[in-house]
């Protein structure tokens, strides 16, 4: 969708968004994760504080892609590209071939926090989508093209960071305020501090590829079984990406319940183990890049619940060269960009014809 077409609900140039109220507790795999930094607020440990700073990695997005971004919408909305790192390099070499640290977004997520950041709607990119992707500066300094039909997930695994944000706002026409990563070892030892986390299954789940085998009924998934459910596809509903979408989005609602239910307050332990390996986990944009400013943005996310949020994903079709990749249906995507822009709930209309919403997946996972 052209920059043109949402022209309607943009602000004037150099305006800023009004400050969200403050609330704590992150709302993504990544921006929960951050939660525990959160949570050391107000203890006056300062060494902890300078640790925790230390563990933080951070991409300077606005440096990297100048003015070449849609203006911000003046409406106290809040949108964060959430994405899930899947590089094979390093301790993350068990999942696959080491690619020599190269990644690729094995997941993507838009999360639009509403004014008041009292509910939010989450849109979920299925990686193999076919898009447009602009010109992105690679890290050697050199310059890609781009191109008019590329995979959505080949933008991170080209140029970085910068460039899976410029895609995101090239197809949406919406700027992107965060960006938050995080990849498969730091998740696994997040799920692990917090205890695990329990979800229920409507029937068994096997799959080799991510190495899951769970029972139909009550399972509570330790770091690894739960990184094995969110990349577990191929066994599950259609037994595509939009199937591992759904079961992503179901992990994530158990996920808020969990963190909102075991009482770090009360384990001093727990909360500072999850502060570090939260901060060792995540890369954020360079606005977020230290423990204030992590604070201050999971404060404002207190007041949303699992039940405040809209879920979808990107409305899209199987795409008609490839049946192995998917395409936006272009009217329904539309509606989708137009809505977060105006800051409203997105119709249900959007999502009436798409793939992504024909998967069972996410009725198996409870």
């Amino acid at each position: 969708m052209s920059e043109e077409s949402n022209g309607r609900g943009r602000r004037a140039a150099g305006r800023r968004r009004r400050k969200p109220p403050a609330r704590r507790r992150a709302l993504a795999i990544a921006a929960w994760s951050a939660a525990g930094v959160v949570l050391l607020g107000g203890a006056g440990l300062g060494y902890f504080y300078v640790k925790f700073n230390g563990n933080l990695k951070t991409v300077d997005i606005d440096q990297a892609l100048g003015t070449d971004r849609p203006q911000n919408v003046d409406n106290g909305s809040m949108d964060i590209l959430v994405l899930g790192s899947d590089s094979r390099g390093g301790a993350n070499g068990e999942y696959g071939q080491d690619d020599g640290g190269s990644a690729r977004s094995d997941t993507a997520m838009i999360i639009h926090l509403y004014e008041g950041h009292k509910k939010a709607s989450v849109v979920s990119i299925p990686r193999d989508t076919m898009v447009p992707r602009p010109s992105c500066t690679l890290p050697n300094g050199k310059t890609d093209p781009g191109g008019t039909r590329t995979q959505f997930n080949e933008a991170f695994s080209t140029g970085g960071a910068a460039c899976a944000v410029k895609t995101v706002e090239k197809m949406s026409g919406i700027r992107m305020d965060h960006y938050i990563e995080v990849d498969f070892t730091g998740f696994k030892k997040i799920i692990d501090t917090l205890g695990g986390v329990e979800v229920t299954t409507t029937k068994p789940i096997k799959d080799g590829a991510s190495h899951l085998d769970l029972a139909a009924g009550p399972n509570k998934l330790n770091g690894e079984q739960a990184l094995g459910l969110v990349r577990t596809r191929k066994s599950v509903g259609d037994g595509s990406d939009l199937g591992r979408i759904q079961l992503q989005q179901a992990f994530i609602k158990a996920l808020i319940k969990q963190v909102k239910s075991i009482g770090l307050f009360d384990n001093p332990k727990r909360l500072l183990d999850l502060a570090d390996n939260a901060t060792k986990a995540i890369t954020t944009d360079k606005a977020l890049g230290d423990v204030k400013s992590l604070m201050g943005f999971a404060q404002g996310l207190q007041g949303i619940d699992a039940g405040d949020m809209q879920m979808i994903t990107l409305p899209v079709t199987t795409d008609a060269r490839d049946t192995n990749r998917v395409a936006p249906l272009t009217k329904e995507s539309k509606m989708v960009w137009d809505a977060l822009l105006a800051d409203q709930t997105i119709p249900a209309e959007a999502t009436v014809n798409s793939s992504g919403d024909k998967s069972t997946a996410g009725s198996i996972v409870q």
